[in-house]
């Protein structure tokens, strides 16, 4: 597709000329800071990532004072926007507190509790910081409670940045192929991917074969239950459920990746909206409303292996309180009458979606759109994908061109597809958007 689509040259143009001091600090980010960012992912924003001085609510702000109705939340994070009053006072209060203690205070049973009470796998919870660290924590409960060296992952699936888990996550059609069905690693330096076996998503077929070939070895089968960072692709009907049985018949474990999913989808997560229960899921993003937290739920029989130290998990600020406090603060606010919150989540981000879609299409654009209210992921293809392979067939230049022309309209969004809704987006941020979206369009 030619760069002329959504004017983009214009665009980059326009946005360059009201973004001069990001342009200054990126420059001097990069004599010091690798690459200029601190997660390598932000570099593919256009034309250049940007430096946020605040966020209220729904909203962010730039260093040179430009406001942007905000749909990347931090990549997931801010379940409830920007600063909100009631995590903002609860992380105060702590701060004046103390900001870590390296041992016990009352917000880690008060916030495992609140957790264990709406989780549906969760008996008992461990916490750590990030989802890279607690997807560690699960895959070795589980190798611990089967005795099994291997677990099984899907093409596409994001499991952090470890050697153990970061492979086949975006590869190529090329890539796929010359691999011959072994995993991809995705960067310089990795070890040799041996602990894993990968299978397409939504293949009923190939998760049979895996186990057939190897049940005796695979400890686990690990997957993003709705697979949002390719994609927002849905599980087939009755895909979890095979996933669930399967486990079950050759005694391995079941963990649902819900680091995106977790207080977002619904307030039980995916465990909820699709109603199949893991024997161990992982949380990070919205459990923390911004603030870095991340969680691992599990079964008695399971958990009991940390409880009692047979698998080490450490870490100096795991359970710190002030990511407790943000985080008792949030449950709070998402658990309220039942969690109220979550219908009007999936209302204005189906509006929003809808909108989007429909705007598009009358510009002849082919696009699709994939996922749920809370978590929607847009792709200029002519058919929905399934498979993650198909995803690849999605025009992401095209979405990056459209990214672009958002951006300069005053809409930050992901420059992958992915849209995130807030409970802080109300019914005019929406219909702002969606007018803001028929200028990008052209």
């Amino acid at each position: 597709m030619s760069t002329e689509h959504f004017r983009a040259d214009e665009r980059a143009q326009s946005v360059m000329n009201k973004t001069a001091g990001s342009v200054s600090r990126y420059d001097r980010a990069r004599r010091t800071l690798a690459g200029g960012v601190s997660s390598g992912l932000r570099r593919a924003a256009r034309p250049y990532p940007l430096y946020f001085d605040h966020g209220v609510g729904s909203r962010i702000c730039d260093v040179d004072g430009n406001h942007y109705l905000d749909y990347a939340l931090a990549w997931g994070p801010l379940i409830l926007g920007h600063a909100h009053p009631a995590v903002v006072e609860a992380m105060e209060r702590q701060v004046r507190r103390g900001l870590t203690f390296g041992a016990q205070h009352e917000l880690e049973y008060e916030v495992a509790e609140a957790l264990a009470s709406v989780i549906p796998c969760a008996d008992a919870v461990c916490f750590a910081n990030s989802g890279t660290e607690i997807v560690q924590v699960a895959l070795r409960l589980a190798r611990a409670a089967t005795q099994r060296p291997k677990y099984l992952k899907f093409e596409g699936h994001y499991h952090g940045w470890d050697d153990t888990v970061l492979v086949s996550y975006r590869p190529t059609l090329d890539q796929i192929h010359l691999a011959s069905g072994r995993p991809v690693p995705v960067g310089l330096g990795q070890l040799p991917p041996e602990s894993m076996l990968v299978v397409e998503w939504n293949d009923f077929d190939g998760v049979e074969a895996a186990f057939r070939a190897h049940g005796d070895e695979i400890a686990s089968v690990m997957c993003e239950p709705m697979l949002c960072n390719s994609g927002c692709l849905a599980p087939a009907e009755g895909f979890l459920e095979l996933l669930r049985e399967i486990t079950l018949r050759h005694g391995a474990l079941l963990i649902f990746d819900e680091v995106i999913t977790g207080f977002r989808l619904d307030l039980k997560g995916a465990q909820g909206y699709y109603g199949v229960t893991p024997d161990l899921a992982t949380y990070a993003k919205a459990v923390g409303a911004g603030a870095p937290l991340s969680v691992l739920a599990g079964k008695s029989e399971y958990m009991n292996l940390v409880a009692d130290g047979r698998v080490v998990h450490a870490g100096t600020l795991n359970g710190n309180p002030i990511s407790l406090a943000a985080a008792k603060a949030a449950l709070e606010e998402l658990t309220r009458d039942a969690g109220a919150v979550y219908p009007e989540l999936h209302r204005r981000g189906e509006r929003l979606r809808d909108g989007i879609v429909e705007i598009l299409r009358s510009r002849s654009y082919p696009v699709v759109s994939a996922g749920a209210g809370p978590v929607f992921h847009i792709s200029f293809m002519e058919r929905p994908a399934r498979t993650y392979r198909e995803w690849l067939e999605a025009d992401q230049k095209l979405y990056s061109d459209f990214a672009l022309a958002l951006l300069d309209e005053g809409v930050l969004v992901l420059p992958d597809g992915r849209w995130y809704l807030s409970t802080a987006h109300t019914d005019e941020d929406i219909e702002a958007t969606l007018a803001a979206a028929e200028r990008a369009a052209g």
